[in-house]
């Protein structure tokens, strides 16, 4: 079975994991950021992923960064490690998601390459992007939290998302329902490959 199980200790936050890729979308979540705690569960539940992410320990006190940041990377280092040598997965995968009139689409290659390109509209009429929410959460610190993710993972992801809408849990929900999705397709075995998805070999 595809399962890791461990626990990230640094001198800003302490987090504890356990994941099973092949699961069936039984959820434990707390990471002390309410928003971030719903948008993980989406994830796990359309991605159909057993998902146990508990912050233990964080530096709150100063604000969410460091435990936002260390999330990504816990989160993305558990699918690393229960992927293993990545033999017959599909690679890659692509999904949308809609959320009112949002749409998001994102597509995942598990490549060994860590790298993020998140392009979510602005209001055309101030630029700005959406508005904070009560945890105080924006873009930039979703942006983080999937950067951090992507590079410990080791996969290109890709998201668009628009039109623009003021409301950071509209545009959100959408985004991480599609990457539940698309992490699914990708992560899952072809019986047609025989080994590594990729004509190197290998994928790091």
């Amino acid at each position: 079975m595809r399962i890791s199980e461990d626990t990230r200790k640094t001198n800003e936050t302490e987090i504890s994991y356990k994941l099973n890729i092949d699961g069936t979308e039984e959820r434990k979540i707390n990471t002390g950021i309410g928003l971030l705690d719903h948008m993980l569960d989406l994830f796990a539940y359309w991605g159909h992923f057993d998902l146990e992410i508990i912050v233990k320990r964080g530096d709150f006190n100063i604000d969410i960064h460091h435990t936002n940041e260390d999330v990504g990377i816990v989160l993305g280092q558990a699918f690393k490690k229960a992927l293993g040598d990545k033999k017959g997965i599909n690679r890659i995968g692509s999904a949308s998601a809609p959320m009112e009139e949002v749409e998001a689409s994102v597509t995942v290659d598990i490549s060994g390459r860590g790298y993020l390109s998140l392009k979510a509209e602005t209001d055309p009429s101030t630029t700005r992007s959406a508005l904070v929410t009560v945890d105080g959460y924006s873009i930039k610190d979703a942006e983080h939290f999937f950067e951090s993710f992507a590079k410990h993972l080791g996969a290109t992801l890709n998201v668009k998302v628009g039109p623009f809408n003021p409301d950071l849990h509209t545009i959100l929900e959408a985004i991480f329902k599609a990457l539940g999705i698309a992490l699914d397709i990708a992560t899952q075995i072809d019986p047609r490959r025989k080994g590594i998805p990729s004509t190197k070999g290998v994928i790091d």
